[in-house]
């Protein structure tokens, strides 16, 4: 075998060794994505679980707030909980967002002060660019379960995006949801939370009964305001109202909508992570 032979031989099966490895253990990666529904290029962090048996029973979970993963501590509680044997075998992909103020939101219902106004451009990135690429990338024709999750504004827009499109998604997943969100500010006075809030109203207007399981979280020290004066916070208030109209006006079966609540909870990361864990148990119990 002449030296160069050698060489190639010796890299190739270096090669091999590096991507069995690969396909067998956890992984974790950075990645970009153009989308020209943004108009700008994507952030990802792609993390899997090892990769067992039959890929049609991979799970896929997506989270908004990319930048923020760490502090939800999305990788090692999915990798725990795999190999704890909870989970079966999942796919993390984690977004960046450049604006969530405007890219977060209702799809073609900006808000009062038209936030929210690239709202329909994100849905468009994650159902026609997003997911054909994870597909393609994880050589997967259908996953075994789907989900979206995010917290706040995030929270809102993956609540949105699962509803809009509950053929793609199986669980959506809201940490403290902004179901604030309206198209009059409160401080007028013909605003009323009956007709001003934009995702009660949607659900009110829609005639989907979807299949989709939700998760919902709210903790009682996130805020002070209390727009009705009824000695609950808006967060919890709001929260509860999109389940109720989700129940009540869509006939869905109380089974599919869970609704945690914290005593202590406050609106930052360390609380959304501490029920993190429980979501994704949740969501891809085996």
């Amino acid at each position: 075998m002449n030296p160069q032979t050698k060489i190639f031989s010796l890299l190739s099966i270096f090669i091999l060794i590096f991507f069995t490895s690969c396909k067998k253990g956890a992984q974790q990666q950075s990645d970009k994505l153009y989308s020209r529904h943004l108009q700008r290029q994507v952030n990802l962090k792609i993390f899997h679980t090892k990769l067992t048996g039959d890929r049609d029973q991979l799970n896929l979970l997506l989270l908004n707030d990319g930048a923020d993963v760490e502090k939800l501590h999305a990788f090692t509680t999915v990798d725990s909980l795999f190999s704890a044997g909870e989970i079966g075998s999942t796919v993390v992909v984690a977004i960046d967002v450049a604006d969530r103020m405007q890219e977060y939101g209702v799809a073609g219902k900006p808000d009062y002060e038209k936030r929210g106004s690239k709202a329909d451009n994100y849905d468009a990135f994650i159902n026609n660019e997003l997911l054909p690429y994870i597909k393609k990338k994880t050589e997967t024709r259908k996953f075994r379960e789907v989900a979206i999750a995010g917290a706040s504004l995030g929270g809102l827009s993956a609540f949105d995006i699962g509803w809009n499109h509950a053929d793609k998604f199986d669980v959506v997943g809201v940490f403290s949801g902004s179901f604030w969100w309206r198209d009059k500010d409160a401080a007028d006075s013909s605003y009323s939370d009956d007709n001003n809030r934009i995702v009660v109203n949607k659900l009110k207007a829609s005639r989907k009964t979807p299949t989709t399981r939700f998760w919902f979280y709210a903790g009682k020290k996130e805020e002070t305001s209390d727009r009705d004066k009824d000695g609950i916070i808006d967060v919890i208030d709001d929260t509860q109202d999109v389940i109720n109209t989700m129940i009540e006006k869509r006939k869905m079966n109380s089974s599919q909508v869970v609704y945690k609540e914290s005593a202590n909870g406050q609106h930052d990361w360390s609380y959304w992570a501490v029920v993190f864990p429980e979501f994704v148990t949740w969501a891809f119990h085996k």
